[in-house]
């Protein structure tokens, strides 16, 4: 039985460049199965910051305040969800977030989103781009770039 209650966090599998900071993510979504739907509960430590500054390109998030004080960043500024409060992150610079535990104690938040194959994220603070295939359970593509190694597309191909 999958469960919000009694969640089986993931161990540490990021691919190197996405910051934990501590956090603790429990994939409900690729528990239950889900190929086109994500669902994570999260876990954050007092003080620490769930993931870096981000948004995605393909994907649409909302995610829904459980427990503790969550500091909400986005390209309108900061301010503190409210228990039981739900904010929607569309694709693309607009629905740029991160959550910081804001508290003294840990905080629980649950991510939903859709997602396709690759996801795209984008990190505007340190320069970064990441493509992976999200396969549930399964290794796929991860990859980070810093956007200062984008070439052009004609550079290096081969003529006919």
């Amino acid at each position: 039985m999958i469960s919000i209650h009694r969640p089986v966090f993931e161990d540490e599998e990021r691919p190197s460049g996405t910051p934990v900071r501590g956090s603790r993510r429990a994939r409900l979504g690729w528990q239950l199965g889900a190929e086109r739907i994500g669902m994570s509960l999260w876990e954050v430590p007092a003080r620490q910051a769930a993931y870096a500054y981000h948004f995605h390109l393909a994907e649409e998030e909302i995610v829904i305040a459980l427990e503790g004080r969550l500091l909400l960043r986005t390209p309108d500024g900061e301010r503190v969800l409210e228990m039981g409060e739900v904010v929607r992150f569309p694709a693309g610079d607009a629905g740029a977030h991160q959550l910081i535990n804001d508290g003294d104690e840990p905080a629980r938040f649950l991510a939903v989103s859709n997602y396709g194959a690759p996801g795209v994220v984008v990190w505007p603070d340190s320069g970064k781009l990441g493509v992976f295939e999200q396969v549930p359970g399964g290794p796929g593509l991860r990859a980070i770039f810093r956007d200062t190694d984008a070439i052009m597309y004609s550079r290096a191909e081969r003529r006919s």
